[in-house]
């Protein structure tokens, strides 16, 4: 695989991570840099470490894995964006979100937004491809994305945050749904 091809899987790959990633940056609202590095490390990490997964267990389970991991994606992304959504909802326009980046929820998003990285790892292992370069690429791409995301989310956040968690809400079931529909065939 050429290094152009395999700049396209990395920010392939990293487009739901840059996704989330803003919508995070959009409810934070202290230790903005020190957040969107911790978040970007979490993401790039899980970027990196499930491509490796799918790619050392090659194809002994690949029918199972990628037989769902569709739906796993669709499912957690679709509960953080539903979510999102009815927290913005039930708030009123007068309070003020100050959400802190949970252990559970960061690997929660970590993993949601890996998922497809699993299935790409896999195909690592049918391809004439350096897996180290793939993920060093994927890794690199998934952190500076992510960073960049929660800066911009936190920017866009701080003037519309209610307008900005309902777009996000929508765009984690959009990412959701698009992965399944993908998946399926459909799109």
């Amino acid at each position: 695989m050429s290094l152009p091809a395999l700049l396209f899987v990395a920010f392939g790959v990293s487009a739901d991570a840059f996704a989330v990633a803003l919508t995070e940056g959009v409810q934070l609202r202290r230790r903005v840099l020190r957040n969107a590095m911790i978040i970007a490390a979490a993401f790039a990490l899980f970027q990196v470490g499930m491509p490796l997964i799918g790619w050392s267990i090659g194809t002994l389970f690949a029918g199972y894995i990628t037989a769902v991991d569709h739906w796993v994606a669709f499912v957690l992304l679709g509960l953080l964006g539903a979510k999102m959504l009815w927290e913005a909802l039930r708030r009123s326009d007068d309070e003020q979100v100050a959400r802190s980046l949970g252990v559970r929820r960061l690997l929660v998003l970590s993993f949601a937004t890996s998922v497809d990285a699993l299935a790409v790892g896999i195909s690592f292992a049918f391809l004439d491809v350096n897996v180290w370069t793939a993920v060093a690429l994927v890794g690199v791409t998934t952190l500076v994305l992510s960073i960049a995301a929660v800066l911009i989310g936190h920017k866009v956040g701080t003037r519309f945050q209610k307008p900005a968690e309902l777009a996000g809400g929508v765009v984690l079931i959009g990412i959701g749904t698009q992965v399944l529909l993908e998946h399926l065939g459909v799109l």
